[in-house]
Protein backbone atom coordinates (compact mmCIF):
# COMPACT_ATOMS: atom_id res chain seq x y z
CA UNK A 1 0.00 0.00 0.00
CA UNK A 2 1.66 3.55 -0.89
CA UNK A 3 1.40 5.93 1.70
CA UNK A 4 2.79 9.32 0.86
CA UNK A 5 1.36 10.73 4.19
CA UNK A 6 3.28 12.98 6.66
CA UNK A 7 0.80 12.55 9.28
CA UNK A 8 1.92 9.63 11.82
CA UNK A 9 -1.24 9.33 14.07
CA UNK A 10 -5.14 10.97 14.29
CA UNK A 11 -6.63 11.77 17.04
CA UNK A 12 -10.41 10.14 17.22
CA UNK A 13 -12.60 13.71 18.49
CA UNK A 14 -15.43 10.78 19.30
CA UNK A 15 -18.94 10.91 18.78
CA UNK A 16 -20.31 14.12 17.68
CA UNK A 17 -22.24 16.37 20.17
CA UNK A 18 -21.45 14.16 23.08
CA UNK A 19 -18.96 16.61 25.16
CA UNK A 20 -19.29 16.04 29.00
CA UNK A 21 -20.92 12.56 28.44
CA UNK A 22 -17.73 10.74 28.84
CA UNK A 23 -18.48 8.65 31.53
CA UNK A 24 -22.12 7.82 30.77
CA UNK A 25 -21.34 6.74 27.47
CA UNK A 26 -18.62 4.66 28.78
CA UNK A 27 -20.79 2.63 31.20
CA UNK A 28 -23.55 2.47 28.30
CA UNK A 29 -21.08 0.96 25.92
CA UNK A 30 -19.29 -1.01 27.98
CA UNK A 31 -22.46 -2.96 29.02
CA UNK A 32 -23.55 -3.29 25.34
CA UNK A 33 -19.95 -4.67 24.50
CA UNK A 34 -20.16 -7.29 27.70
CA UNK A 35 -23.25 -8.19 26.47
CA UNK A 36 -22.49 -9.16 23.13
CA UNK A 37 -19.40 -10.61 23.90
CA UNK A 38 -21.34 -12.93 26.72
CA UNK A 39 -24.36 -13.29 24.58
CA UNK A 40 -22.59 -14.86 21.10
CA UNK A 41 -20.04 -16.90 23.56
CA UNK A 42 -23.16 -18.67 24.81
CA UNK A 43 -24.68 -19.21 21.41
CA UNK A 44 -21.48 -20.68 20.50
CA UNK A 45 -21.32 -22.72 23.27
CA UNK A 46 -24.69 -24.06 23.02
CA UNK A 47 -24.35 -25.08 18.93
CA UNK A 48 -20.71 -26.82 20.11
CA UNK A 49 -22.47 -28.47 22.82
CA UNK A 50 -25.41 -30.25 21.12
CA UNK A 51 -24.73 -32.53 18.36
CA UNK A 52 -28.85 -31.79 17.61
CA UNK A 53 -27.01 -28.54 16.18
CA UNK A 54 -24.56 -29.78 14.30
CA UNK A 55 -26.39 -29.16 10.92
CA UNK A 56 -25.91 -26.33 8.30
CA UNK A 57 -27.87 -23.47 9.61
CA UNK A 58 -26.63 -23.48 13.03
CA UNK A 59 -23.10 -24.41 11.29
CA UNK A 60 -23.52 -20.53 10.01
CA UNK A 61 -25.13 -19.15 12.90
CA UNK A 62 -21.71 -20.23 14.52
CA UNK A 63 -19.79 -18.29 11.91
CA UNK A 64 -21.98 -15.12 12.78
CA UNK A 65 -21.73 -15.12 16.59
CA UNK A 66 -17.92 -15.37 16.11
CA UNK A 67 -17.47 -12.37 13.76
CA UNK A 68 -20.28 -10.78 15.77
CA UNK A 69 -17.77 -10.88 18.52
CA UNK A 70 -15.01 -9.54 16.61
CA UNK A 71 -16.81 -6.70 14.50
CA UNK A 72 -17.28 -4.68 17.59
CA UNK A 73 -14.53 -5.91 19.18
CA UNK A 74 -12.80 -3.58 15.82
CA UNK A 75 -13.59 -0.15 17.37
CA UNK A 76 -15.04 -0.48 20.63
CA UNK A 77 -12.09 -1.19 22.91
CA UNK A 78 -10.01 2.31 21.60
CA UNK A 79 -13.57 4.23 22.02
CA UNK A 80 -13.52 2.57 25.59
CA UNK A 81 -9.83 3.73 26.31
CA UNK A 82 -10.64 6.99 25.64
CA UNK A 83 -13.90 7.56 27.39
CA UNK A 84 -12.67 6.61 30.18
CA UNK A 85 -9.88 9.41 29.98
CA UNK A 86 -6.99 7.89 28.00
CA UNK A 87 -5.03 9.72 25.00
CA UNK A 88 -7.73 9.65 22.20
CA UNK A 89 -4.51 8.99 19.66
CA UNK A 90 -4.10 5.97 17.08
CA UNK A 91 -1.24 5.13 15.27
CA UNK A 92 -1.18 5.87 11.28
CA UNK A 93 -1.14 1.72 10.88
CA UNK A 94 -3.73 1.63 13.69
CA UNK A 95 -5.94 3.20 11.90
CA UNK A 96 -5.89 1.32 8.56
CA UNK A 97 -6.27 -1.67 10.46
CA UNK A 98 -9.43 -0.50 12.16
CA UNK A 99 -10.75 0.40 8.70
CA UNK A 100 -10.09 -2.40 7.09
CA UNK A 101 -11.16 -4.97 9.92
CA UNK A 102 -14.48 -2.98 10.02
CA UNK A 103 -14.95 -3.57 6.17
CA UNK A 104 -13.80 -6.91 6.28
CA UNK A 105 -15.95 -8.06 9.32
CA UNK A 106 -18.78 -5.94 7.92
CA UNK A 107 -18.54 -7.54 3.86
CA UNK A 108 -18.03 -10.92 5.58
CA UNK A 109 -21.62 -10.76 7.53
CA UNK A 110 -23.20 -9.16 4.61
CA UNK A 111 -22.37 -11.99 2.41
CA UNK A 112 -23.11 -14.88 5.14
CA UNK A 113 -26.34 -13.43 5.62
CA UNK A 114 -26.96 -13.82 1.95
CA UNK A 115 -25.51 -18.04 2.32
CA UNK A 116 -27.96 -18.38 5.18
CA UNK A 117 -30.98 -17.10 3.24
CA UNK A 118 -29.78 -19.78 0.48
CA UNK A 119 -29.78 -21.99 3.20
CA UNK A 120 -33.26 -21.71 4.29
CA UNK A 121 -34.62 -21.71 0.72
CA UNK A 122 -32.93 -25.18 0.06
CA UNK A 123 -34.20 -26.71 3.67
CA UNK A 124 -37.85 -25.21 2.91
CA UNK A 125 -37.90 -25.64 -1.45
CA UNK A 126 -36.06 -28.86 -1.33
CA UNK A 127 -36.23 -30.63 1.76
CA UNK A 128 -35.98 -33.96 0.35
CA UNK A 129 -32.50 -32.97 -1.65
CA UNK A 130 -31.11 -30.78 1.56
CA UNK A 131 -28.56 -32.83 2.84
CA UNK A 132 -27.11 -33.97 -0.69
CA UNK A 133 -26.67 -30.24 -2.10
CA UNK A 134 -25.90 -27.89 1.92
CA UNK A 135 -23.26 -31.01 1.98
CA UNK A 136 -20.17 -30.54 4.95
CA UNK A 137 -18.05 -29.48 1.54
CA UNK A 138 -20.55 -27.00 -0.04
CA UNK A 139 -21.05 -25.13 3.70
CA UNK A 140 -17.00 -25.58 3.75
CA UNK A 141 -16.79 -23.64 0.51
CA UNK A 142 -19.73 -21.32 1.38
CA UNK A 143 -18.07 -20.16 4.95
CA UNK A 144 -14.46 -19.68 3.07
CA UNK A 145 -16.01 -17.76 0.61
CA UNK A 146 -17.77 -15.50 2.61
CA UNK A 147 -14.56 -14.35 4.17
CA UNK A 148 -12.38 -14.43 0.97
CA UNK A 149 -14.55 -12.08 -0.73
CA UNK A 150 -15.01 -9.60 2.29
CA UNK A 151 -11.07 -9.53 2.40
CA UNK A 152 -10.86 -8.26 -1.50
CA UNK A 153 -13.71 -6.00 -0.68
CA UNK A 154 -11.96 -4.43 2.62
CA UNK A 155 -8.81 -4.47 0.69
CA UNK A 156 -9.94 -2.53 -1.93
CA UNK A 157 -12.00 -0.24 0.42
CA UNK A 158 -8.38 0.23 2.44
CA UNK A 159 -6.43 0.62 -0.58
CA UNK A 160 -8.65 3.25 -2.24
CA UNK A 161 -9.22 5.57 1.10
CA UNK A 162 -5.19 5.36 2.25
CA UNK A 163 -3.22 5.73 -1.20
CA UNK A 164 -4.32 9.34 -0.37
CA UNK A 165 -2.07 11.85 0.96
CA UNK A 166 -2.61 12.74 4.56
CA UNK A 167 -0.14 15.78 5.31
CA UNK A 168 -2.60 18.32 7.05
CA UNK A 169 -5.41 18.40 9.60
CA UNK A 170 -5.45 14.64 11.75
CA UNK A 171 -8.20 15.09 13.80
CA UNK A 172 -10.49 12.83 12.97
CA UNK A 173 -13.96 13.75 13.44
CA UNK A 174 -15.97 10.24 14.46
CA UNK A 175 -15.17 7.79 17.21
CA UNK A 176 -13.21 5.05 14.93
CA UNK A 177 -11.65 5.52 11.84
CA UNK A 178 -13.99 5.09 8.42
CA UNK A 179 -14.22 5.96 5.03
CA UNK A 180 -15.90 8.98 4.91
CA UNK A 181 -13.94 10.97 7.51
CA UNK A 182 -11.08 9.88 6.34
CA UNK A 183 -11.60 11.16 3.03
CA UNK A 184 -12.18 14.81 4.09
CA UNK A 185 -8.56 14.87 5.98
CA UNK A 186 -6.68 14.27 2.59
CA UNK A 187 -4.61 16.58 0.99
CA UNK A 188 -5.91 15.88 -2.27
CA UNK A 189 -9.30 15.80 -4.39
CA UNK A 190 -11.50 12.88 -3.27
CA UNK A 191 -14.47 13.39 -5.49
CA UNK A 192 -13.54 10.74 -7.88
CA UNK A 193 -12.68 8.20 -5.23
CA UNK A 194 -16.00 9.14 -3.24
CA UNK A 195 -18.00 8.26 -5.98
CA UNK A 196 -15.57 4.75 -6.50
CA UNK A 197 -16.35 4.48 -2.91
CA UNK A 198 -19.99 4.90 -2.87
CA UNK A 199 -20.44 2.70 -5.90
CA UNK A 200 -18.57 -0.31 -4.46
CA UNK A 201 -19.90 0.16 -0.52
CA UNK A 202 -23.54 0.30 -2.09
CA UNK A 203 -23.12 -2.49 -5.12
CA UNK A 204 -22.30 -5.33 -2.86
CA UNK A 205 -24.85 -4.90 -0.18
CA UNK A 206 -27.48 -4.20 -2.42
CA UNK A 207 -26.53 -7.52 -4.53
CA UNK A 208 -26.68 -9.44 -1.40
CA UNK A 209 -30.22 -8.36 -0.45
CA UNK A 210 -31.40 -8.69 -3.91
CA UNK A 211 -30.20 -12.65 -3.85
CA UNK A 212 -32.06 -12.52 -0.46
CA UNK A 213 -35.15 -11.38 -1.31
CA UNK A 214 -34.95 -13.69 -4.47
CA UNK A 215 -34.41 -16.28 -1.80
CA UNK A 216 -37.28 -15.60 0.20
CA UNK A 217 -39.77 -14.81 -2.67
CA UNK A 218 -39.16 -18.47 -3.08
CA UNK A 219 -39.55 -19.52 0.43
CA UNK A 220 -42.73 -17.65 0.49
CA UNK A 221 -44.14 -19.36 -2.25
CA UNK A 222 -42.99 -22.76 -0.94
CA UNK A 223 -44.33 -22.00 2.65
CA UNK A 224 -47.74 -20.62 1.53
CA UNK A 225 -48.15 -24.54 -0.50
CA UNK A 226 -47.89 -26.23 2.80
CA UNK A 227 -51.24 -27.50 4.19
CA UNK A 228 -50.91 -27.48 7.57
CA UNK A 229 -51.11 -24.82 9.71
CA UNK A 230 -48.76 -25.72 12.13
CA UNK A 231 -46.10 -27.03 9.40
CA UNK A 232 -46.54 -22.63 8.04
CA UNK A 233 -46.04 -21.70 11.60
CA UNK A 234 -43.06 -23.79 11.50
CA UNK A 235 -41.44 -22.80 8.41
CA UNK A 236 -42.57 -18.86 9.23
CA UNK A 237 -41.04 -19.09 12.78
CA UNK A 238 -37.47 -20.60 11.57
CA UNK A 239 -37.30 -17.97 8.53
CA UNK A 240 -38.33 -15.08 11.00
CA UNK A 241 -35.24 -14.59 13.01
CA UNK A 242 -33.34 -14.47 9.91
CA UNK A 243 -35.39 -11.70 8.12
CA UNK A 244 -35.01 -10.04 11.43
CA UNK A 245 -31.52 -10.13 11.68
CA UNK A 246 -30.91 -8.98 8.14
CA UNK A 247 -33.53 -6.21 8.46
CA UNK A 248 -31.01 -4.69 11.69
CA UNK A 249 -27.66 -5.22 9.73
CA UNK A 250 -28.93 -3.78 6.08
CA UNK A 251 -30.99 -0.03 7.72
CA UNK A 252 -27.42 1.18 9.01
CA UNK A 253 -25.70 0.46 6.26
CA UNK A 254 -28.04 2.25 3.98
CA UNK A 255 -28.31 5.49 6.72
CA UNK A 256 -24.80 5.36 6.79
CA UNK A 257 -23.45 5.02 3.36
CA UNK A 258 -25.84 5.57 0.79
CA UNK A 259 -27.46 9.06 2.04
CA UNK A 260 -26.19 12.14 -0.12
CA UNK A 261 -25.85 14.12 2.84
CA UNK A 262 -24.25 12.52 5.28
CA UNK A 263 -25.04 13.91 8.58
CA UNK A 264 -22.18 12.98 11.64
CA UNK A 265 -24.35 12.76 14.60
CA UNK A 266 -26.47 10.87 12.67
CA UNK A 267 -24.06 8.95 11.09
CA UNK A 268 -22.60 8.18 14.70
CA UNK A 269 -25.64 7.01 16.70
CA UNK A 270 -26.51 4.62 13.79
CA UNK A 271 -23.22 2.62 13.57
CA UNK A 272 -22.28 2.80 16.97
CA UNK A 273 -26.42 0.99 16.99
CA UNK A 274 -24.80 -1.04 13.95
CA UNK A 275 -21.59 -1.64 16.05
CA UNK A 276 -22.70 -2.42 19.51
CA UNK A 277 -26.37 -3.57 19.76
CA UNK A 278 -27.17 -5.47 16.46
CA UNK A 279 -24.46 -7.64 17.44
CA UNK A 280 -25.73 -8.34 21.37
CA UNK A 281 -29.35 -8.71 19.42
CA UNK A 282 -28.77 -11.50 17.06
CA UNK A 283 -28.49 -14.17 20.03
CA UNK A 284 -31.70 -13.12 21.34
CA UNK A 285 -33.37 -13.40 18.05
CA UNK A 286 -32.18 -16.53 16.95
CA UNK A 287 -32.34 -18.25 20.54
CA UNK A 288 -35.76 -16.73 21.57
CA UNK A 289 -37.92 -18.27 18.79
CA UNK A 290 -36.02 -21.80 18.75
CA UNK A 291 -36.60 -24.29 21.20
CA UNK A 292 -33.29 -26.37 20.29
CA UNK A 293 -31.18 -23.48 20.74
CA UNK A 294 -32.79 -22.46 24.00
CA UNK A 295 -32.92 -26.23 25.35
CA UNK A 296 -29.20 -25.74 24.67
CA UNK A 297 -28.66 -22.84 25.62
CA UNK A 298 -30.10 -23.93 29.32
CA UNK A 299 -28.25 -26.89 29.27
CA UNK A 300 -25.12 -24.83 28.70
CA UNK A 301 -26.19 -22.31 31.57
CA UNK A 302 -26.56 -25.28 34.18
CA UNK A 303 -23.35 -26.69 33.35
CA UNK A 304 -21.51 -23.17 34.06
CA UNK A 305 -23.45 -22.99 37.42
CA UNK A 306 -25.40 -20.04 36.20
CA UNK A 307 -28.51 -21.65 36.89
CA UNK A 308 -29.60 -24.13 39.60
CA UNK A 309 -30.37 -27.50 39.01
Amino acid sequence: MRNRSVVTEFVLLGIPNTEGLETMLFILFLSFYIFTLMGNLLILLAIISSTRLHTPMYFFLCKLSIFDIFFPSVSSPKMLFYLSGNSRAISYAGCVSQLFFYHFLGCTECFLYTVMAYDRFVAICYPLRYTIIMSHRVCAILAAGTSFFGCIQATFLTTLTFQLPYCGPNEVDYYFCDIPVMLKLACADTSALEMVGFISVGLMPLSCFLLILTSYSFIVCSILQIRSAEGRRRAFSTCSAHLTAILLFYMPVVLIYLRPTPSPWLDATVQVLNNLVTPMLNPLIYSLRNKEVKSSLWKVLHLLGFLPE
